[in-house]
């Protein structure tokens, strides 16, 4: 079997990797960092082990579970069939995958809910044949369905600002209609939440790529660049020395691509990031029994709760309006806010605080750039592209860079003649 070199230990190389070594190929995957997982991943801080933000799926994203199941780790995913919204004041609705259960929910009004439901019957017909989803705002589609204000505030944005990372004036419509449409619209259990019951990276353990066939996993190896011969690649340098395949998946961030392949024809101009906080804190005590809630009208989007309500996580997706606050003024906003929801916050000490700020959490996916998003083959005959950033079919999720890296896994088999297909299709 043929060799293949994998640049990069995130989601997107490490399914590529997982593919082709239960295939047989020998892989190599060169990690910069010393663990696996790239964006999704967990590591020290104060003598706590935090996950770099809390990173979620629905029952949809079908790649990512079986990436999960081949390293064996699909168990340690706890799935929640109940959406709670809270209001300030700590009203909370409860929200399944019913027609009765979205007529019961507190925090819309009547009219709010007959408007949301008509823009989702809207968005059932129009999924299929509209061509202008990519080059309009999901904004501005809401705006063409008449949403009103508090609908768009306490509905949709909640929804898709977490979902895709992105404002709903600078996503484009496509990733919006996609997560309601396989979500919620189509298989009537894929819109259960799956949420990590351990620390990331200990998803990716070493234990589990030993069932994988011939992986070697090489930490601490940033790969530097690419030679290119007579449109191949014939090495990577690396601090190592150079390394030799005989095909090369670049599975990196696209703001590295100029540097990794110089000369490579990607036109990246387009691409920008948007970035996510996260706010880890510990109480001395509990401040709620809920798993998560989606928290309205404020600034924190979601709470988690990771060990028994004295642990929680706060995310802020799209979180521009935090890149430049200090940190103490981020947890002074976040005890601020969070305290409107759970008074028991009132009376606890919090014992200690982390912030975690992704700025390049993920690429912007804003209109116009679908068609600009590269597939897995590339002009160099034996390199292959893979990352959330890629023609995946999906925006910029855990889903989206397994699936890319599945996309860099079958051009390989096929390149290397003998085509093995991985990608799980999913239907709407």
């Amino acid at each position: 079997m043929a060799d293949v070199l994998v640049i990069g230990g995130g989601l997107a190389g490490l399914s590529a990797a997982a593919a082709l070594g239960s295939e047989g190929y020998r892989v190599r995957i060169l990690e910069a960092r010393p663990f696996l997982g790239g964006r999704a991943t967990s590591y020290e801080a104060g003598g706590e082990t935090i996950d770099n933000c809390q990173h979620v799926l629905l029952r949809c994203c079908l790649n990512l579970l079986d990436f999960y199941k081949r390293l064996g780790v699909s168990e340690h995913i706890v799935f929640y069939r109940e959406f709670y919204f809270l209001e300030p004041g700590g009203r909370k609705s409860v929200m399944r995958r019913s027609a009765p259960s979205f007529l019961r929910l507190g925090f819309l009004n009547l009219s709010e809910k007959i408007a949301i439901a008509r823009a989702l019957l809207a968005m059932r017909r129009e999924h299929s044949i509209r061509k202008d989803l990519d080059s309009i705002t999901m904004q501005q589609w809401l705006e063409e369905k008449r949403q009103p204000v508090r609908a768009i505030d306490r509905f949709w944005r909640q929804v898709l600002v977490s979902a895709v990372n992105e404002d709903l004036d600078r996503m484009a419509a496509s990733h919006g209609f996609q997560v309601f449409v396989l979500g919620f619209l189509s298989n009537p259990e894929f819109y259960q939440m799956g949420v990590p019951a351990i620390p990331l990276a200990r998803l990716y353990s070493t234990d589990a790529w030993s069932k994988l066939g011939n992986v070697e996993i090489l930490q601490r190896s940033p790969a530097q660049s690419m030679t290119v011969e007579n449109g191949a690649v014939r090495s990577v340098a690396t601090s190592a020395g150079d390394l030799h395949a005989d095909f090369y998946i670049s599975a990196v961030p696209f703001e590295r691509m100029a540097s990794l392949v110089p000369g490579l024809p990607l036109d990246l101009s387009e691409f920008e990031h948007s970035p996510i906080t996260g706010i880890h804190l510990w109480f001395d005590r509990p401040i709620t029994d809920l798993p998560h809630a989606t928290l309205l009208d404020r600034t924190i989007q979601w709470m988690f709760n990771k060990s028994q309500g004295r642990y929680v996580e706060l995310v802020v997706s799209a979180s521009r309006s935090l890149v430049d606050t200090k940190r103490e003024e981020v947890i002074a906003l976040a005890l601020r806010e969070l305290a409107e929801f759970f008074p028991a916050v009132k009376e606890a000490r919090l014992e200690k605080s982390h912030v975690v700020k992704e700025i390049r959490a993920t690429f912007s996916a804003k209109p116009g750039l679908g068609q600009l998003r590269p597939e897995s083959r590339t002009a160099i005959r034996n390199l292959f592209l893979a990352g959330d950033w890629t023609r995946s079919g999906w925006p910029a999720t855990m889903e989206g860079a397994v699936r890319s890296g599945y996309l860099a896994a079958e051009a390989v088999t096929e390149a290397a003649g003998a085509r093995k297909a991985f990608l799980r299709p999913t239907q709407a």
